[in-house]
């Protein structure tokens, strides 16, 4: 039974100083050109996710590291006789091999890093829900700007609203996981600050959606709020002007075709969109506490702590 594949294979890649993936697979078709051993198929036996079914695989493995034993060898040893049995082999000692393992996964990870930031980086157009009640049931439009930094996670977002009472603008780090992009922005001159929860990045990465949650900007008191969000990458930056709330009668469609995104069906993808932003609301604004709802509460447990204060 095939075992420790993806330790194995990190351990032949950081032998043979392929840091790719890609490199990796050329590697196996320079000793089979009709290898099974496929780049798609790599990424899952390189996370654990998977191993390889086709005893071929390990034969053209016991090839590429020119050893004695077969390749179902390969598949079944236990993880130091297979170490013990390249480093044998190639001349090396275990330790370090082991720091090449260990240098590698961090310049692949930078690798990946870097290569994720360059695909997210570009200007988008937002569009949410409003959190101002005066404003409520209208669609707010925002720009948001991606750029990249110096490090491996150096992706730092910038949001901005044009809104009544002038610009609002807003910065911060944006960080990617497995499960979510994330972003904390802060107003750069103000208080006010909003967080991004959003679906993971996927390529071409055309477009972003998750929740926007903050606290309303224009209204008589602040209300902890939360909204879907769309963002549609743009070719070319938005127009300075462009943004604010999008009028009752509005279409996002044709709102993008004026940013140079025109999309076929514009009908049936302005109810698509609409239905997005609208998600489970009732109304179709923000799901916003009323303050005096929260206050009831507080004073229950305002009393009972003063009570019980002495």
């Amino acid at each position: 039974m095939a075992q420790h594949i993806a330790q194995k294979l990190r351990l032949t890649a950081a032998l043979l100083g392929t840091v790719a993936r890609k490199d990796l697979a050329a590697a196996f078709r320079g000793v089979n050109p009709k290898t099974a051993f496929d780049l798609g198929r790599a990424d899952k036996w390189l996370q654990g996710r998977a191993q390889p079914r086709e005893l071929s695989v390990y034969d053209d493995w016991s090839k590429l590291l020119k050893l004695e034993q077969p390749g179902a060898w390969i598949a079944e040893s236990d993880l130091p006789g297979f170490t013990a049995a390249i480093c044998a082999r190639h001349g090396i000692e275990r330790a370090e091999l082991e720091r090449r393992v260990g240098a590698q996964f961090e310049t692949a990870s930078g690798h990946e890093e870097r290569s994720l930031g360059l695909a997210l980086a570009g200007t988008y157009a937002c569009y949410s829900r409003a959190l101002s009640p005066y404003y409520r049931g209208l669609l707010i439009r925002g720009s948001l700007s991606i750029e990249t930094g110096p490090g491996a996670h150096g992706l730092t977002a910038a949001y901005r609203e044009a809104l009544p009472t002038g610009q609002l603008l807003l910065g911060g780090l944006m960080t990617s996981a497995k499960r979510g992009l994330y972003a904390h922005l802060k107003e750069t001159s103000g208080e006010a600050q909003f967080f991004l929860c959003l679906f993971p990045h996927s390529r071409p990465g055309s477009v972003l959606g998750g929740y926007l949650c903050g606290t309303t900007i224009i209204g008589p008191e602040p209300q902890p709020s939360l909204t879907r969000i769309l963002m549609i990458r743009l070719r070319n930056p938005a127009p300075e002007r462009w943004g604010g709330y999008l009028p009752p009668d509005g279409s996002i469609v044709d709102d993008l075709a004026s940013l140079g995104v025109a999309i076929e069906q514009p009908e049936m993808i302005d109810r698509q969109l609409a239905q997005f932003l609208a998600g489970d609301s009732k109304d179709g604004g923000a799901s916003q506490i009323p303050p005096a709802e929260f206050r009831g509460i507080l004073d229950v447990f305002d009393r009972h702590w003063l009570r019980h204060s002495d």
